[in-house]
């Protein structure tokens, strides 16, 4: 019997203007233009081209990992053919420079959202969306300690948190937004109707058992690590166990957890908490959650996790699989320092860094956008292999070739074939992992 050889599966070639097109459809010139004029970034367009300075800023300047605003002005300078003196373009940050740069953000982060990157598993198919909340403080020159002072520093320090809700499903940031890095990370997380049939995960920061009540009451749904000081209140168990097991009814954890044996327990727990003061009065009050608790072999311990997810749509080892999810937004923010400079800011004028804070989200909502659009144009069998941080670093190296091709596309220069050649060997050739049977934690929950 002769054997064929398997026909090896290739990544697709882009096809002409595709990328361009991509990143128009997240951010198109008359909206850039609109939110320049309405923040007062530029009353009419002499030197300074808001549509150009904006890529220039995003695809040249937001890929080094060592910056300066000279730099910066010779790069749009040879990309747009502008002459412009050093003072009169460092002049240009000021306080209107981040409003635009944050109101184009607002605009590309729903773009990214419109257009889902990936699908749930069908076990989480009832669910609009997954969702990860974090934040990660970005350290500043210490002269800028008075506006942004740093929390638990023997010496003087200053640093702002960039607070990140990640959506897994635009496969991106959902919001981004600076925050004071005193501010409480729970103090952040704002619950409405936006949460109704999403799951959120968060870290303990976050960890509130009035933030879990109301999620409920809003229709939404959580995983998180359980608090060690937690000691919550059996109501019932969820799961059967052969032999002598534990009455879990009206006990609490702290007296089943030291008699546990069981590799995993599953019950249903009842926890108190303090609603707002409302005319003068603060009441106390309980919700009811589910708690799971999986043994570690690794840490010889067990990890416990609270959720409001039933156990007919996840098992206790699936609820702690989802809650690994929370991976998402770390990747995020190693993107962001690894590949977009986030945290490489020595400048001392705030007028300079905010703007330079927001350019760096833009550069990795940009850089989601085309992930999305690599992985889903690629065949099947290889999208898994087309992972974010890979992306990322190849991104970067070709973000010049990408800018070229995307300013000739909206009429500033021609781009060369070189260009349009090194878009596809870092995109879509190089980006790919060579590791075809790595397993990769994100196509557990989501394809």
């Amino acid at each position: 019997m002769s054997r064929h050889p398997t026909t090896p599966v290739r990544p697709t070639p882009l096809r002409e203007g595709e990328v361009e097109e991509a990143l128009v459809r997240l951010l198109p010139s008359e909206k850039i233009l609109e939110f320049a004029r309405e923040t007062g970034f530029v009353e009419r367009e002499r030197k300074i081209r808001p549509v150009a300075f904006l890529w220039v800023l995003v695809l040249d300047f937001g890929v080094e990992l060592h910056r300066h605003l000279q730099e910066l002005k010779e790069r749009y300078a040879h990309r747009t053919r502008l002459t412009l003196s050093y003072p009169g373009f460092y002049l240009r940050f000021t306080p209107e420079l981040s409003k635009f740069l944050k109101r184009c953000l607002e605009y590309a982060l729903g773009e990214l959202a419109h257009e889902p990157g990936r699908a749930l598993d069908p076990k989480l198919a009832a669910f609009e969306d997954i969702v990860i909340k974090d934040s990660s403080v970005v350290r500043l020159h210490a002269s800028l300690a008075a506006k942004w002072p740093a929390t638990r520093s023997r010496k003087v320090a200053a640093g702002v948190k960039v607070d990140t809700l990640v959506s897994v499903r635009a496969n991106g940031p959902k919001s981004l937004a600076l925050v004071g890095e005193r501010t409480a990370d729970v103090k952040t997380l704002k619950v409405g109707a936006w949460v109704k049939n999403r799951i959120l995960l968060f870290d303990l920061g976050y960890y509130s058992h009035r933030l879990f009540a109301k999620i409920g009451e809003w229709g939404g749904f959580f995983t998180s690590r359980l608090k060690e000081s937690a000691d919550p209140l059996f109501v019932r168990s969820l799961k059967v166990h052969r032999g002598q097991a534990i009455d879990l009814e009206g006990k609490r954890l702290s007296e089943v957890l030291p008699r546990l044996r069981r590799e995993l327990l599953d019950a249903e727990v009842e926890l108190s908490f303090k609603r707002r003061v409302y005319d003068g009065r603060r009441s106390s009050d309980t919700f009811r959650c589910r708690l799971v608790a999986v043994w570690n072999e690794e840490a010889r311990r067990y990890h416990l996790y609270l959720t409001n997810i039933g156990p007919e749509v996840l098992t206790a080892e699936e609820v702690a699989s989802l809650y690994s999810m929370r991976w998402e937004v770390e990747l995020c923010f190693r993107e962001l320092k690894a590949s977009y400079a986030l945290d490489k800011f020595r400048t001392e004028n705030p007028d300079v860094v905010e703007p330079l804070i927001w350019s760096a989200l833009l550069t990795l909502t940009a850089a989601r956008r085309l992930h999305t659009l690599i992985r889903l144009r690629a065949p099947s069998e290889l999208r898994a292999r087309y992972t974010q941080l890979r992306f990322s670093i190849h991104f970067r190296r070709g973000a010049r070739d990408i800018l070229a091709c995307l300013l000739a596309y909206l009429g500033y220069r021609k781009a060369s074939e070189e260009c349009r050649w090194g878009m596809n060997l870092y995109l879509v050739q190089e980006s790919l992992d060579p590791h075809v049977h790595r397993r990769r934690f994100r196509e557990v929950w989501s394809t």
